[in-house]
């Protein structure tokens, strides 16, 4: 039956492929391109969230994620240029591909994700990794206390999503595997641990992306206030905790754990032949791993704060707040790499000749990740040449005078329908931000941080649901999941969470109290996670 599945779900995506490129090449949908400049006829309209909306629906129905995203980014292309061909084959690649491959905060990710992988082909192969995996096959005995552990450095590492998805995902992946902890159930692990903590600390690169939209305004405290009501990131950490202490999981994750279990980690997908047993280093012992992984952190920390001016006289909050994530996250993790290459050198456990194949290692193994990247940010160009964010910023501008004690629940619809249709939650920030502080300037102070937080837990919401977010990709490459395994089964999760949120902001606007509307989220969340268990309970006794 999976094998009919799958060759139905091959033949839609080359029968849609085959449609996109006829019509293309199709003289008849030819039309004259738009006389002069401006914008295209369906900017600002309905229509520029139309590409990622395929690009997704195409990524769930047929589990393929390149040809997905592609055929979005034609879809976008011909939306742009009116089905004109020279038009569309230039936008695609000249403002799309080779655009976003030319900018330099795009390059500074892929450069802190090729150090990262050699980092971690550095780490296996001088067996710091084996070591760590031996050394908590003694420490921590079950599978639950895996799983918690993945929790807790996922806390702890709160700088970056970036670099908390690939950090945590090299050094847990081989103690949740010796407890048969599915890949998928990582990456729902790493991903809960990233953007929600992110968003609810105020020394990260998320708390310096909000504060640096929140004009007029003391940003940081602003940030800081808005902690107790972001409902999403604080029910989605109680919920993965609840859930992995309860032993309960549904939706297709529940499948995948129950594989796991008898052996098989991955269920579906490419990955699994990708899995190769290496000769483990008799050398390589725990300080191989967490002497790399504390430089890493440190580094990309000074890295952080040198782009904010930290040693040109600003403070360290200051630093942080405007210091560049791409360029410190890349300078970082290069002298983090230096500073592993001359430890390896010193111990001895790995040659100069097998430390440099490692950077090819790395590289391959961070292949999947840059291209699935790449695509996105090109569907993100697409959607942006459409005028996404006009069309988003009308409509809320639209709807902000009659709806204000409901306006933090429609911000968090908005925030999740934006982010997921994008793929991006500082883009989601960026937009409505702006218009949340212009609407509630000079009057309710308190519905303005309801608001700003609203907008920031929806966005980390739809980033956890969409396909063609930079973190979800960047949670799928650090467990080594297939990628839309990854959200097929966090998106039930990410959606039950989101449900008690929405009901959650609606009680905070009515009563503008965190001490009343904290509470009743987490006892509606805790409610529901009972609810369901008992159903699950009863499904599997029946």
């Amino acid at each position: 039956m999976k094998t009919i599945w799958k060759s139905k779900g091959k033949k839609v995506v080359q029968g849609v492929c085959s449609g996109i490129f006829f019509l293309l090449s199709c003289p008849a949908v030819v039309q004259a391109a738009q006389e002069g400049g401006g914008h295209p006829a369906r900017y600002a309209t309905f229509w520029a969230l139309i590409p990622p909306v395929i690009a997704i629906v195409l990524a769930l129905i047929t589990k393929e994620v390149y040809s997905s995203l592609f055929i979005g980014i034609v879809a976008g292309g011909l939306l742009y240029s009116d089905f004109h061909f020279e038009k569309t084959v230039m936008h695609v690649f000249q403002d799309g591909i080779v655009s976003v491959l030319s900018n330099t905060y795009n390059v500074g990710i892929i450069v802190f994700l090729v150090v990262l992988g050699t980092i971690v082909a550095l780490m296996n192969n001088a067996g710091g990794s084996a070591a760590f995996g031996r050394w908590a096959g003694e420490h921590i005995k079950t599978k639950t206390g895996a799983q918690l552990a993945t929790i807790a450095l996922g806390v702890l590492i709160f700088i970056d999503d970036y670099f908390n998805c690939l950090t945590v995902g090299s050094v847990m992946r081989p103690v949740t595997d010796g407890h048969k902890v599915s890949r998928a159930k990582l990456a729902f692990l790493i991903d809960a641990t990233a953007a929600p903590v992110c968003i609810i600390a105020p020394i990260s690169s998320w708390a310096a992306a909000v504060s640096g939209f929140v004009e007029g305004e003391d940003g940081l405290a602003l940030f800081v206030r808005a902690i107790p009501y972001n409902f999403y990131a604080l029910l989605m950490i109680f919920t993965m905790v609840f859930m992995v202490v309860s032993k309960m999981d549904f939706g297709p994750m529940a499948l995948h754990e129950k594989n796991a279990a008898e052996g098989d980690l991955f269920t579906t997908g490419r990955l699994k032949s990708e899995e190769r047993k290496r000769e483990e280093n008799p050398k390589g012992k725990v300080i191989d791993l967490l002497i790399p992984i504390m430089s890493l952190v440190i580094c990309c920390v000074i890295g952080m704060v040198y782009t904010g001016g930290f040693f040109s006289g600003e403070d360290f909050i200051t630093a942080f707040s405007q210091s560049d994530a791409s360029v410190g996250l890349a300078v970082g993790s290069f002298f983090g790499l230096l500073i592993t290459v001359l430890l390896y050198q010193i111990r001895r456990v790995l040659s100069f000749r097998k430390c440099m194949d490692c950077l090819v290692e790395g590289f391959r193994a961070m292949v999947p990740a840059i291209l699935i990247l790449t695509m996105a940010w090109t569907l993100k160009a697409m959607t942006e040449s459409l005028g996404a964010k006009e069309f988003v910023a009308a409509g809320m501008t639209m709807v902000a005078g009659d709806l204000q004690k409901l306006l933090p629940a429609v911000i968090f619809l908005v925030g999740c329908f934006l982010a997921f249709a994008t793929g991006t939650s500082w883009g989601t920030f960026g937009i409505l931000i702006p218009i949340v502080v212009a609407v509630f300037a000079g009057s309710s102070h308190e519905l303005m941080i309801i608001s700003i937080s609203a907008c920031m837990a929806g966005a980390v919401c739809g980033d956890h649901c969409s396909p063609i977010s930079d973190t979800t990709i960047m949670a799928s490459a650090g467990a080594r999941c297939e990628h839309v395994n990854h959200v097929s089964t966090q998106l039930p999760y990410a959606v039950l969470v989101a449900a008690v949120s929405f009901v959650s902001y609606i009680v905070a606007g009515f009563t503008q109290s965190a001490w009343i509307a904290l509470p009743v989220a987490f006892l509606l969340m805790g409610v529901t996670l009972f609810v369901i268990r008992r159903r699950e309970s009863n499904r599997l006794t029946n």
